[in-house]
């Protein structure tokens, strides 16, 4: 019995994820072309991350402890 139900379940959820090409609303326009450029971008170029939006981790593992560096900002609450 349960699967009967978790069969349609599942199929309807599949369908939730539709893919196609991004158009502002209804009314709305895409945003301006920035000063200097001859044609504003279109929804691809918007959401393009530029390095600054999304730089690129270091993850340093510590191999060893360390003892801390004074920190004269860790001061005990008031």
């Amino acid at each position: 019995m349960r699967k009967l139900i978790m069969i349609p379940l599942m199929i309807a959820l599949s369908a939730c994820g539709a893919r196609g090409d991004l158009n502002p609303p209804q009314g709305a326009s895409l945003p301006v072309a920035p000063r200097g450029a001859e044609t504003p971008p279109n929804a691809e170029e918007l959401l393009e991350r530029d390095a600054l939006a999304a730089p690129e981790r270091s993850v340093e593992l510590r191999r060893r402890s360390e003892e801390r560096e004074d920190d004269p900002f860790d001061l005990p609450p008031e």
